[in-house]
């Protein structure tokens, strides 16, 4: 456990405060108010944000690559960035505060001064596909006159790298991005740096002895990166382990604003942009043939992959990449249309290295249970387990995301298991392992503390079963699904009960169906197969109203114990009528029930005919068998009900009753006593009083029926002052109530 401590103890956990910073560039924002709605905010502000960034970086080295530039407009770029110090430069003459001198000239000016930036930059402030379109907002905001005072204020900004380091301008661009997005929906989460770090320190807890190795290349992966924020976490924490280790990231992001806060920060670390992607991962894997030591994510919910409400071309490519079958990124199956979590999860895998990649990816409940047994949900779950990729599932704390409060889980993949993980999944209840905010963030209003922390990874790392940890075989979330089926046994009568059930049951359906002749005959236009359609049900209408008179004029206390005692009986009833044997076989199963008492059927060989209307499904774990099953859960009760199996892998359309789920909460209910009725019947006694006494507050004496108590809601001027009710000893103390819901008694007893 030594390893775990030096793991915990790497971290920088103290305070990081960019309030100045970030109030200084909301105030900035103030300035647009009037041709910008506040939701727009965010294509002035980012932007603006990001070339100051670059701007207070590249100022050391700027007059050498202009002086470069000047004697050689032909410099190559590779050549400009030694000179710069970065993977980007500017050879304007021009700077934020040099703008302001000439205003009359300043929409001009400036984006000339972009210009000067080498085109990766360019790329990320001026492009309409891939990055901010911000020449826009420069027309824009020169037209209505904001140009001039918010360029001046961006001048006077110091993001200078010097002193403030990338861990604090991520803060800065997450609190911004945090600020613009909090009307957004609940799949696009910014994820926390409290649970970023969580995600890293599970991460290498254990597995990672490599990482050590002199000059180690170390890969890093986000699929769904946003702002970077999980690449830069990863490498900062590594290069405080392994400070000669060669750590490069790589990431893809759909957002603009997040791309290009990303890529920005990317530049400035000196990472390698071209890892960078604008790209939607469901379209493309844009580092194919590229395995990574590690991928960390925290995927899109909710966000659909097909159907109407996905993205343009994405149904079309996720198809085509399922269509590759285990050689493509979906091989396990494709989940619901409406949710691509689990194809998050499925790509993480295909991009893990073979032999020690390991992921922490944040998903919501879904994909723990979510579809049926052939489903893609079941099918998925089964391939990671069956392929033993999944180490742990940790339950985080609700409200831990600043704009969504669900229920999340930390799935940690490997393959790279230690030994004695080898064959199980750990499940890890850290639901209520956190710190209270003093102030929440939008629906943060939970964090997960570095006491939080260490006690998690430690919970992780020991694994040891507790009251907060359960380790089970991965055959523990596997199962197989049986058909259960009592022998067919039916009774059979012409009774008006027995004729009404028939006719609720649909029997006659297929000859004549009332209400389906409604709807055709009310339809504004028929196609030709309906129109077909309603003429046989009127054909048919003569017959089926001889049949129901027939049976009316044939009802009786008869009762049959088998088919072959009914059947000739009913024949004879409807001879005049039909002598179709199939119609005779369905009028004679819908005047049928179960019983008990009647005859066993049997087919033509002797084999006992089941029920399908007795048909249940029952839910067996891989590792049990079935007889032991249908003894303890099934036979006690239905003594003569059979199990089937009825998995069919080779058909044309495979049936498929074998699947997974894992129903995390499930393993961790506690059972807890009903509240006896009598102290609800008192709780709800005293909830009454207190609202109908406040209720008839009007700061004068009250009379409150049928407990002759008198109120007096104002004691004291200077304080709010509402009453406390005592129902054993009825009375009424004046009281004030503070912010923090603490009671004080502030006079006498009335």
């Amino acid at each position: 456990m030594a390893e775990k401590t030096v793991i915990d103890a790497m971290w920088d956990d103290s305070p990081i405060d960019v309030s100045t910073e970030v109030n200084f560039i909301w105030s900035i924002a103030n300035k647009l108010r009037g041709p910008y709605q506040s939701d727009k905010y965010k294509d002035v502000i980012i932007p603006m944000t990001i070339i100051r960034r670059f701007e207070c970086a590249l100022a050391p080295t700027k007059q050498k690559v202009v002086d470069q530039y000047k004697a050689n407009p032909s410099f190559p770029a590779k050549a400009m960035y030694r000179i710069s110090g970065f993977q980007f430069y500017n050879t304007s003459e021009y700077d934020l505060a040099e703008l302001v001198n000439d205003s009359d000239h300043l929409a001009a000016n400036f984006k000339s001064y972009i210009q000067g930036f080498s085109p990766n930059v360019q790329e990320i402030i001026l492009s309409a596909e891939k990055g901010l379109d911000f020449n826009k907002q420069i027309d824009k905001m020169d037209k209505n006159n904001r140009l001039l005072s918010v360029v001046k204020a961006f001048s006077e900004l110091d993001l200078n790298p010097r002193t403030i380091d990338n861990v604090k301008m991520g803060y800065i661009f997450e609190e911004l991005i945090r600020k613009f997005s909090e009307n957004a929906e609940a799949g696009d989460h910014y994820t926390g740096r409290d649970i970023i770090k969580l995600m890293v320190n599970i991460l290498l807890a254990e597995g990672c002895d490599d990482i050590f190795d002199d000059g180690k290349v170390i890969t890093i992966l986000d699929q769904a990166c946003g702002t970077g924020g999980m690449l830069s976490t990863g490498y900062n924490f590594i290069k405080r382990y392994n400070p000669s280790a060669d750590v490069r990231l790589f990431g893809q992001e759909i957002n603009p604003e997040s791309y290009a806060m990303c890529l920005a920060e990317m530049l400035i670390k000196g990472q390698n942009a071209e890892n960078i992607c604008y790209q939607d991962t469901f379209l493309a894997d844009c580092f194919k043939g590229t395995k990574m030591r590690f991928v960390l994510e925290n995927p899109p919910f909710g966000t659909a992959w097909g159907g109407k409400d996905a993205a343009e071309g994405v149904e079309a490519a996720v198809m085509a990449e399922y269509q590759k079958g285990e050689t493509g990124r979906w091989g396990a199956g494709l989940p619901g249309s409406g949710d691509g979590q689990m194809l998050f999860l499925q790509s993480a895998v295909d991009k893990m290295d073979d032999t020690f990649g390991r992921c922490a990816i944040i998903q919501n409940g879904s994909p723990l249970f979510n579809g049926g047994t052939a489903s893609g949900e079941s099918q998925i779950r089964r391939w990671l387990l069956e392929n033993d990729l999944i180490e742990a599932i940790i339950a985080l704390p609700n409200d831990l995301f600043y704009n969504t409060g669900i229920a999340t889980y930390i799935w940690v993949l490997s393959k790279n298991k230690r030994p004695e993980r080898i064959g199980k999944i750990q499940l890890i209840d850290a639901s209520h392992v956190y710190h209270k905010l003093r102030k929440a963030l939008g629906e943060k209003k939970n964090e997960i503390s570095p006491e939080d922390r260490t006690r998690i990874t430690k919970l992780y790392a020991d694994f040891q079963p507790g009251e907060l940890v359960k380790i089970y075989p991965n055959t523990e979330f596997i199962y197989r699904e049986y058909v259960v089926m009592q022998p067919l046994q039916r009774s059979y009568a012409i009774t008006e009960d027995s004729i009404q059930k028939m006719l609720s049951d649909g029997a006659l359906s297929g000859l004549y169906d009332e209400a389906k002749v409604n709807e055709l005959e009310n339809a504004e236009e028929l196609t030709g197969k309906d129109a077909k359609k309603l003429e046989a049900y009127q054909n048919n209408k003569p017959v089926f109203d001889a049949i129901l008179s027939a049976l009316h004029a044939a009802v009786s206390d008869q009762v049959y114990l088998s088919p072959s005692s009914f059947t000739p009986i009913l024949a004879q009833v409807l001879a005049s009528i039909t002598q179709d044997k199939k119609l005779l076989e369905k009028i004679a199963d819908g005047l049928s029930v179960m019983d008990k008492s009647a005859e066993v059927q049997r087919d033509k060989k002797g084999n006992i005919l089941y029920d399908k209307e007795s048909r249940d499904i029952e839910i067996v774990k891989w590792d049990e068998s079935i007889d032991t099953y249908m003894a303890r859960e099934v036979l006690p009760y239905v003594p003569d009900a059979a199990a089937f199996f009825e998995e069919n892998l080779s058909a044309k359309k495979p049936v498929v009753k074998t699947g997974a789920e894992i129903p995390f909460t499930r393993y961790f209910y506690k059972y807890q006593q009903p509240v006896p009725s009598e102290e609800l019947e008192q709780h709800f006694l005293e909830l009454d009083l207190r609202v109908r006494v406040f209720d008839q507050l009007a700061g004068e004496r009250v009379w409150v029926e049928e407990r002759d108590v008198i109120v007096i809601d104002k004691v004291c001027p200077e304080v709010a002052v509402e009453p406390r009710v005592d129902l054993h000893h009825e009375k009424v103390l004046p009281v004030h109530i503070d912010a923090f819901g603490v009671v004080e008694v502030v006079g006498e007893e009335l």
